[in-house]
């Protein structure tokens, strides 16, 4: 019995031999052929071969533009920025292994598939970063679905006509990033790059039935921009479009500077006077506060909510104080709010010269009860005057370049009224507006030092009353530095002459006299014309001025 045993164990022993060959650990640590891991052919490789195999069949995957669809839109997105990885897990082991380990039966029957030519296929896991899938998924929501096109209104000879919405789609979040994450890993992958999204249905605002409410008219403001030059009214006129049909329903939210902007030429503005650190300089879209200002004041009679308004820098002059609203950029907005129960459509007309927005909705505010609105100056900031020399006009120029002008601080009160009688009075806003100052120049050009001299200390006082006067003193002092020595000149003679020296004498004297009284109506003379070139300088400079003032109606 023992002999028949050992004699099957040789036999079995053999057997494997002739299946598996003799032992050789240089072909043990090379993977059978036929093996793959996931898509990578990992046949006769070694274990670090392998590894590198999968590396490269993961930065390539990475790499891979998947498409994401829904119905109304499509993007592609590489694998990588969803997040895309691989894990390999023992597989690489497992390969090694193949062939080799197990029972005999086993052993004998991987040696019989792989001779066959069949593949042995061992899992590779793909995955991808929920998170980053559902991040990815929210900034391009936009790109993926059509919003809906909400109901709207068309106001023509003076009557509202509905115009029906369109419906239109939102992604169902969780959904798509299951869909993508199944994707990611599944045997997809490599069959096809798209995946559909899911999406449900998203319902258009504005009903025909809602939107036939809208026809009272809850607020209306005007203001003029008549004297406006060409470009500012170009600039009003332009930003009352953009306003224009403006829809807003029950809770929505309205920023003027973003219906606004940008101002340049390509949106419609021109180059027109605007306030700037405290200045007018010309800027696109110059006067644009009117727009902003009128809408304001339609807007707080309709009692809509404001959620933030700022003063002007300088006051205006097409509103009185506090009744303005300024924007700049988008540090400065004015923005307001629905705060009804119903749709509200807003007016905005330029035309003749003037400016109007009207607000429309319905109206459930008591017929008896009125809204005004009041303005308080209090403080005023005085003026401050601005003296600079200017080395290039004669002593006793003294020119107003710019008026200046006393800034304010001032308040608007709302006050209500029930059949007549004030029923509340309440502190709507708080303004302040800052001093403009007056400016003048003043020349310090002379062959006098001293005249030189005192003009200069006369501006640094800072007072105009000491310049003109210093200006008055000093105005003649190098054209008198001129006479005095012409009359030293012809001063000449010798006091112990006879009768006729003497008659000669006075004969020199009346010539030199003569002389002398020729060069003083000379000099007078020119002292004349330099006053009228003065004169023609400040009729020159005061309509700058005033062309200034006109442009800091912003």
């Amino acid at each position: 019995m023992k002999k028949f045993m050992a004699m099957g164990l040789t036999a079995g022993a053999l057997f494997a031999v002739s299946l598996f060959g003799a032992h050789d650990a240089k072909a043990e640590s090379r993977i059978a052929d036929n093996v793959e891991i996931g898509k990578v052919d990992v046949s006769g490789m070694t274990s670090k071969e392998a590894e590198n195999a999968i590396s490269e069949y993961v930065a390539e995957a990475a790499k891979k533009q998947i498409t994401l669809a829904t119905e109304d839109q499509k993007i592609t997105v590489s694998a990588s920025d969803l997040g895309f990885s691989v894990d390999s897990g023992d597989s690489v082991e497992s390969a090694i292994k193949y062939g080799r380990k197990g029972n005999l039966i086993e052993r004998y029957k991987s040696v019989k598939d792989i001779e066959a030519g069949e593949k042995k296929c061992l899992s590779l896991s793909t995955k991808a970063d929920e998170s980053k899938i559902r991040d990815f998924l929210k900034k391009n929501e936009c790109k993926l679905v059509t919003e809906p096109v909400d109901g709207s209104l068309k106001r023509e000879n003076g009557e509202f006509s509905y115009v029906a919405g369109k419906a239109g789609h939102r992604l169902d979040m969780d959904a798509s990033v299951a869909a993508v994450m199944n994707y990611v890993s599944s045997g997809k992958y490599d069959k096809t790059d798209t995946v559909k999204l899911v999406t449900k249905t998203k319902k258009p605002k504005g009903t025909k039935e809602e939107l036939s409410k809208v026809k009272d008219v809850l607020g209306k403001f005007s203001t003029s921009f008549a004297t406006s030059t060409s470009a500012r009214a170009q600039n009003v006129r332009n930003g009352a479009s953009k306003i224009n049909g403006t829809i807003l329903y029950p809770g929505d939210k309205f920023s003027v500077a973003k219906a606004l902007n940008p101002m340049t030429a390509e949106n419609g503005y021109a180059p027109a006077p605007s306030y700037e650190n405290g200045t007018t300089v010309d800027t696109y879209g110059g006067g644009i506060c009117q727009v902003s200002t009128t809408l304001y004041n339609a807007v707080i009679r309709s009692e809509l909510k404001v959620l933030e308004r700022s003063a002007h820098s300088m006051m205006v002059h097409y509103v009185e104080p506090s009744d303005d609203a300024a924007i700049a950029g988008f540090y400065k907005d004015f923005k307001f709010q629905n705060s009804t129960k119903y749709p509200v459509y807003i007016e905005g007309i330029a035309s003749g010269g003037v400016i109007t927005f009207t607000v429309y909705g319905k109206e459930t505010r008591d017929p008896s009860r009125t809204v005004e609105f009041q303005t308080e100056r209090l403080d005023t900031i005085p003026k401050k005057t601005k003296i600079t020399a200017d080395p290039s006009q004669p002593v006793g120029t003294v020119t107003k370049t710019s008026d200046g002008k006393d800034g304010l601080k001032a308040r608007l009160w709302k006050i209500v009224k029930v059949n007549g009688k004030e029923e509340s009075r309440t502190v709507f806003n708080n303004s302040r507006y800052a001093a403009t100052d007056e400016q003048y120049t003043v020349g310090t050009m002379s062959d006098s030092a001293d005249a030189v001299s005192a003009m200069k200390a006369a501006i640094a006082s800072g007072n105009i009353d000491t310049v003109k006067a210093a200006a008055a003193q000093w105005k003649d002092a190098g054209k008198q530095d001129t006479d005095d020595t012409d009359s030293k000149d012809t001063d000449s003679g010798d006091k112990n002459t006879d009768s006729k020296n003497a008659d000669s004498k006075n004969t020199d004297k009346q010539g030199a006299d003569s002389q002398n009284a020729t060069q003083k109506s000379t000099g007078d003379s020119s002292a004349s014309n330099q006053n009228s070139k003065d004169n023609g300088n400040k009729n020159t400079k005061p309509a700058a001025s005033n062309n200034t003032k006109t442009g800091q109606n912003s």
